[in-house]
């Protein structure tokens, strides 16, 4: 049961984590950084895909942790070194609200 709870209380955190972070900010943060490559709607720059050489998945539809993949990087891309505390998690609000 304690475990059950401590669980549930971690939830709750990250659900309350995600509503603090502002979709608004994190488009004019991923119109900045992230946009040239993802596309302003999500779907991949097919000429950038093909200039690196990689698979880029439509971020509408992507499941990957998005705060962990702009600050650690994933396969050939790099972390985003310009986006930083809040507004990674606001990025990732405004990507998450792209599956809507």
């Amino acid at each position: 049961m304690r475990m059950y709870l401590t669980m549930l209380a971690l939830a709750l955190a990250a659900a309350a984590a995600m509503y603090a972070a502002d979709a608004k900010a994190g488009k004019t943060v991923y119109d900045t950084s992230c946009k040239s490559c993802h596309g302003p709607d999500g779907t991949p720059n097919p000429a950038v895909a093909k200039m690196m050489k990689v698979e880029m998945k439509d971020l509408k539809t992507s499941d990957a942790d998005i705060a962990s993949v702009v600050t650690k990087g994933q396969g050939k891309m790099k972390a985003v070194t310009a986006v930083t505390g809040k507004s990674v998690d606001d990025v990732a609000a405004y990507v998450h609200s792209l599956k809507k």
